[in-house]
């Protein structure tokens, strides 16, 4: 899930190459969920054995909550891309003024700059 493309320098205004390479990036993660939820909807192995059906179970409970990790950030991919497609990618959904493009480039379906970040995370 690695984009060779890379983000320029500046830290604030998106270039068309800068959008192509986190939309490919974008486009990698939802592949990459996508498939993940495909592989886990699939059955979960159960035995006879007592000690077996305990390992199930606790299988069955870490593939739900993968799934639901899953599902929660390819629900964030596909709202960045379609804020791509908007226009709007790279404003942060709180103050408004650009995200920082290091930001974009490690999170890049992110809707918040790194200070309303902290803040939205600091309120309860």
């Amino acid at each position: 899930m690695v984009t060779h493309q890379t983000i320029g320098e500046s830290t604030t205004h998106l270039s068309a190459e800068d959008l192509a390479a986190l939309r490919e990036n974008l486009h990698e993660q939802r592949s990459f969920r996508q498939e993940q939820l495909r592989q886990l909807a699939g059955p979960a192995t159960s035995r006879a054995d007592d000690r077996l059906h305990r390992q199930a179970a606790a299988q069955v409970e870490v593939r739900i909550k993968l799934a639901a990790s899953a599902r929660m950030v390819l629900a964030d991919v596909e709202a960045a891309l379609t804020r791509m497609n908007e226009g709007s990618y790279g404003a942060c959904h709180l103050c408004r003024r650009p995200i920082d493009r290091q930001r974009l480039t490690i999170v890049p379906q992110a809707r918040y700059c790194a200070r309303c970040q902290q803040v939205k995370e600091a309120i309860p």
